[in-house]
């Protein structure tokens, strides 16, 4: 009889976070396939879970390594995957060993608990109804301003992750991207330095822009309000209106994709054909 892979939720700072079930299932599996062994060491020595196999999945590497630890599954091995933080297979390696698993015939069976995203969205202070996870932006360049413009329409609200280190970029692309949205950037969620900041994005890019904050971070933006998109040429007649009075482009630009509901990107290159 094959055994089964279970995804086990593991704390995003506070070690109290950790579920019964979780620490249950960690101790019942016959091995543990990580993201990083030293760190989930740390995890288990502290609960007292000793004598695992512990074999190691990084993203980098999950789709050469998936295959032993599904072969040691289907020979009637049970195994618990987990990540340094989180839940497995979220931004986090799991996705192409799942899918693979399941292509196997394979029982998978998640061991829910703590998530970042979900944790920062319900104490953001904007819209939880509805919400879309970008997971990490790309880096740079066309394939990230093409899912920034992909989701700038949505009404849900946004939700990213981003280091600590890029989020002085970042922040004035979501503004050029969406326009001046409520925001919030949330770090070291359930840590000691916990902490929530709230305002516009345009409040935000500049505190962070003399800042570089510690920890992990989530970025949460508000979708699209109801506000009445303009048309093309109520954009047309009002870029041409403030060029006239010698605005700066990119700070118009900025300033009316707010307004009209357009994406900044969009807004910006109608701007330039009207100067050209």
């Amino acid at each position: 009889m094959a055994g089964t892979l279970y995804l086990v939720a593991t704390p995003i700072g506070n070690l109290g976070d950790v579920t019964s079930r979780a620490l249950e299932t960690l101790r019942a599996v016959r091995f543990i396939a990580c993201e990083d062994t030293r760190h989930s060491r740390v995890l288990l020595d502290h609960f007292g879970i000793g004598g695992k196999d512990l074999v190691s999945l990084p993203a980098f590497a999950e789709g050469q390594r998936a295959g032993r630890i599904l072969d040691r599954i289907g020979e009637g091995e049970d195994c618990a995957l987990v990540t340094d933080a989180g839940s497995p297979a979220i931004s986090d390696p799991g996705e192409k060993l799942v899918a693979e698993a399941l292509e196997r015939g394979l029982t998978v069976v998640p061991v829910p608990g703590p998530t970042a995203l979900v944790a920062a969205l319900s104490a953001s202070g904007l819209p939880t109804g509805r919400f879309h996870f970008l997971g990490f932006l790309p880096r740079k360049g066309a394939e990230r301003r093409a899912m920034l413009e992909e989701v700038a329409q949505l009404s849900a609200t946004l939700v990213l992750y981003e280091s600590p280190r890029r989020l002085s970029e970042t922040l004035p692309d979501l503004l050029d991207a969406w326009g001046d949205r409520r925001a919030c950037v949330a770090r070291e969620l359930t840590k000691l330095h916990e902490e929530f900041a709230r305002g516009t994005l345009s409040e935000l890019a500049a505190r962070y822009a003399a800042e570089e904050p510690r920890g992990e971070v989530v970025v949460l933006v508000e979708g699209r309000t109801g506000e009445t998109r303009w048309s093309e040429e109520e954009l047309r007649r009002a870029l041409e209106e403030g060029l006239s009075r010698g605005e700066k482009l990119k700070a118009l630009s900025t300033e009316l994709a707010r307004r009209a509901g357009w994406a900044g990107q969009d807004v910006y290159r109608l701007g330039l054909s009207l100067k050209r």
